[in-house]
């Protein structure tokens, strides 16, 4: 949430809207996201992205997460 600046509600919310990677499972009450991942997705904000070039993006992340845990 520090490195979004996003409330926790809002975060979620941005999940559900394909806006935002899901959260990696670190413990049975813990979860957090690969500080990569996020510094890509506040650049795309920053530089004006819109909100499918977003969805894209967090598209290619999640296969990237995908690749790397195989």
């Amino acid at each position: 949430m520090t490195a979004t600046g996003l409330t926790r509600s809002t975060l979620y919310l941005r999940i559900k809207q394909r806006l935002m990677t899901p959260p990696v499972k670190l413990g049975e009450r813990c979860a957090a996201w690969p500080s990569g991942e996020i510094e890509a997705i506040n650049s795309a904000r920053i530089s004006g992205k819109s909100d499918d070039a977003i969805r894209t993006l967090v598209a290619q992340l999640e296969q990237q997460r995908t690749a790397n845990a195989q």
